[in-house]
């Protein structure tokens, strides 16, 4: 797509007052993918010089917004973590070419805020907290859970960046389950829930994504029953909340999320018996 309004592109790595009609440009997989009338000036990125993935001494893993999807793939394959399949999972899960994989980032997809983004699932089920740098340096942290607050929708200030998600250790060190459905063999997700199992106090996490508008991290403190599980996600997710799509109706979407949650609540307590 040929964005005829952007008068100019301009290198993140000089700073300028932020005007009207300014974007961050990433890898510009979305951003050139639909006429954006509204936008004059894309400040670029991609010569930052970020670190892509960063190990750090705490066993916490930081992901640069500026991480493409090969590049995340790539790293997941040397992780030494048991979370570490999760990550190829919800890679996979883009059914993207290689083309959009070496130019699509983890912080794009998770501006994008589109419920079957599977960057917030990742980062949502293994706990990622978001550093975002405002125009005049301030820093500001919160959940990923926190950050995408609807379709479409994320606490993101004008102006304001996302530099990068940062996965705890305690998160990498869990096991994790995957369910993911779509409507085709090759669609977009319509529900994709990962559902996690702490090793130290045996805890177990269930998120739910692509079905509802924003990302939803339920925590229970022992292995929940079948009964308590399916009465989480009622009370999380309000009746509005089911996402409605041509990729799926609400009522399916929610009738698959109790489906796989169950799934996977089985398949954690399997495990954990074992």
């Amino acid at each position: 797509m040929d964005l005829n309004t952007v008068a100019e592109i301009r290198d993140a790595r000089r700073p300028a007052p932020w005007r009207p009609g300014d974007a961050w440009l990433g890898g510009g997989t979305y951003l050139f993918s639909e006429h954006q009338p509204h936008l004059r000036r894309l400040v670029d990125l991609s010569r930052m010089g970020w670190t892509p993935v960063k190990r750090h001494a705490d066993g916490s893993l930081e992901l640069a917004a500026t991480c493409t999807i090969a590049e995340l793939s790539r790293h997941a394959r040397d992780l030494p973590a048991p979370a570490a399949p999760l990550f190829e999972q919800c890679c996979r899960a883009f059914l993207a070419s290689f083309k959009i994989w070496n130019m699509a980032t983890v912080g794009g997809n998770l501006c994008n805020g589109l419920p079957a983004g599977p960057m917030i699932s990742l980062t949502a089920a293994l706990d990622g907290e978001c550093l975002l740098i405002a125009q005049d340096g301030t820093r500001r942290r919160l959940r990923v859970t926190e950050f995408v607050t609807g379709a479409g929708r994320k606490d993101l200030a004008e102006g304001e960046l996302l530099r990068s998600v940062t996965l705890p250790a305690r998160a990498l060190a869990c096991r994790t389950a995957f369910r993911q459905t779509s409507l085709y063999g090759l669609g977009r997700s319509a529900a994709l829930l990962v559902g996690t199992l702490d090793p130290v106090d045996h805890s177990v996490a269930i998120t739910v994504t692509a079905a509802t508008v924003r990302p939803v991290r339920l925590w229970f403190p022992l292995a929940p029953t079948a009964d308590t599980l399916r009465t989480a996600i009622e009370g999380a997710v309000a009746d509005d909340e089911w996402f409605d799509d041509i990729h799926g109706l609400p009522e399916w979407r929610r009738h698959m999320t109790f489906r796989m949650a169950e799934e996977i609540r089985r398949e954690l307590a399997e495990g954990e018996r074992r």
